[in-house]
């Protein structure tokens, strides 16, 4: 092992290469910084490696295998359809390949040094890099904290052998032939329809009363019934207390209105959520970061230590959703604000997608919080069914809504459920972000046929004219 006694003078540190650490440390090698970004795993975090990107691939492939069996709707008949999971698999991992590359690529064209191993902190700006090979101390003028999360492991379901946390289930060799799933949220909605797709028996236990509970009722409504029509049984206001499980299965015990009860399958999948990692062997009270009780890092508007100003935190380590691109936003404004420049963070215009199907999407204020911040509001749901490309495609399931203030029509936030839910958020955490008005968006003309056309249309309903739907 190579040790560095003496202490290596840089700019920034950025500790944790995910969509966080990555971004911030690009943002702040644009700036002149001189930046070592540190992470002991790949390049690209949990997102491009065991999160976002590799369940995305499985997704996509879910559909495409759903659509061969069903396209019969479209005159198009095919028999004997199979999914090969084994090349369904190189696929995923050719993409994920594809993608870390990509950022190792971009690291070194903007000059950024990568080390790959452990980061502890001596004091509040130094740290100790180190892995099997070689040591090395930075003393730092900042630090970039992005360390991420972890899959949280309840005591009862403790990870191994059948019971999968989403890391080792987007990774199974084979399609299982069922799988029962703690956690209706995001990752267990996505992970437990993509797998239903496939032919798994597919059962999700929900400790709430309906699955997605951070989503309105009228859009968790349609995915519920996506799911009911590949045969995923949704079991609500559940408590699972415990598994048993053998080399070829795991049984699940919860229990309903106090009702004990028992289902058996090939895996169970535990989705509850995920733990800042911030409670590792980091150091960060050598360091003098403070922590809030739920392991989260206390920053001011620029994602400052309030503790130590040389240090920043981002992603799923601060407050707020743990979301990609909000850690990628939050790490371009922190490598702003250690320039100099003015750079705050603001999530009025933070979108939020569920990959399930209709896919799920949403950005700015829902009526009910519109409401609870004292506006005076107005809002109109336009149907995917009235749209010739969404009926054209035989995806007439979801809508549009819209929340607007009604004394000046500025957009508060929108809702979406439907087909590329995805991707038309992004019109609308536009007119957010601007302050866009109803007329701002029913005056832009839209391209027929095309999705993008129900943007314009909910807009128009908002304001009391819609064109292809009867006002009442």
């Amino acid at each position: 092992m190579v040790v560095g006694d003496a202490s290596i003078d840089i700019d920034t540190l950025v500790v944790g290469a995910g969509p966080g650490g990555y971004v911030a440390a690009i943002r702040a090698a644009q700036l002149g910084q001189k930046v070592i970004i540190a992470d002991k795993s790949e390049l690209g975090g949990v997102c491009l490696n065991r999160g976002c990107i590799p369940s995305k691939a499985l997704i996509a492939a879910a559909h495409s295998y759903e659509s061969a069996k069903h396209a019969d709707v479209f005159g198009v008949t095919a028999e004997n359809v199979t999914v090969d999971f084994a090349k369904t698999q190189e696929f995923k991992n050719g993409v994920v390949n594809k993608m870390t590359q990509g950022v190792t690529g971009l690291l070194k064209g903007n000059k950024v040094e990568v080390f790959k191993g452990e980061i502890m902190f001596i004091n509040d700006s130094e740290a100790r890099a180190f892995n099997d090979h070689e040591s090395l101390r930075y003393r730092f003028k900042h630090c970039i904290l992005a360390t991420g999360s972890r899959p949280i492991e309840l005591k009862p379901f403790p990870f191994g052998g059948r019971i999968l946390s989403s890391t080792e289930a987007l990774n199974l060799q084979e399609i299982p032939g069922s799988l029962v799933v703690i956690g209706g949220g995001v990752i267990g909605a996505e992970l437990g329809q993509m797998f239903s797709k496939f032919g798994t028996k597919v059962t999700i236990i929900e400790g709430t009363d309906a699955i997605l509970p951070g989503l309105d009722k009228d859009m968790t409504r349609l995915v519920a019934k996506g799911m009911e029509k590949t045969g995923i049984e949704i079991v609500t206001n559940a408590m699972a207390e415990g598994a048993e499980q053998t080399d070829k299965s795991v049984t699940v015990k919860y229990s309903v209105n106090g009702e004990s009860k028992e289902v058996t399958a090939d895996y169970l999948l535990v989705t509850v959520g995920r733990r800042p990692n911030t409670d590792g062997d980091l150091g960060l009270d050598l360091a003098n970061i403070e922590l809030t009780d739920r392991g989260m890092v206390k920053v001011d508007h620029q994602g400052r230590s309030v503790s130590n100003p040389k240090v920043f935190a981002i992603g799923d380590i601060v407050p707020g959703l743990a979301l990609a691109h909000k850690a990628s936003y939050e790490g371009k404004v922190a490598a702003e604000a250690i320039s100099g420049l003015p750079s705050v963070v603001d999530y009025k215009g933070m979108p939020a997608v569920v990959f399930s199907d209709p896919e799920c999407a949403s950005v700015g204020y829902t009526e009910k919080e519109a409401k609870e911040k004292g506006f005076k509001v107005k809002s109109g749901k336009f149907p995917f069914a009235a749209n010739g490309r969404a009926t054209s495609v035989n995806a007439p399931d979801g809508f549009i809504k819209i929340v607007a203030n009604e004394e000046n029509n500025v957009v508060l936030g929108a809702q979406i459920v439907g087909i590329e839910a995805s991707n038309l958020i992004a019109e609308l955490g536009l007119a957010v972000e601007m302050g866009a008005t109803l007329e701002d968006i029913s005056l832009t003309v839209h391209a027929h046929p095309t999705l993008g056309e129900i943007v314009m249309e909910t807009a128009e309903l908002v304001e009391g004219h819609p064109i292809h739907m009867v006002s009442r």
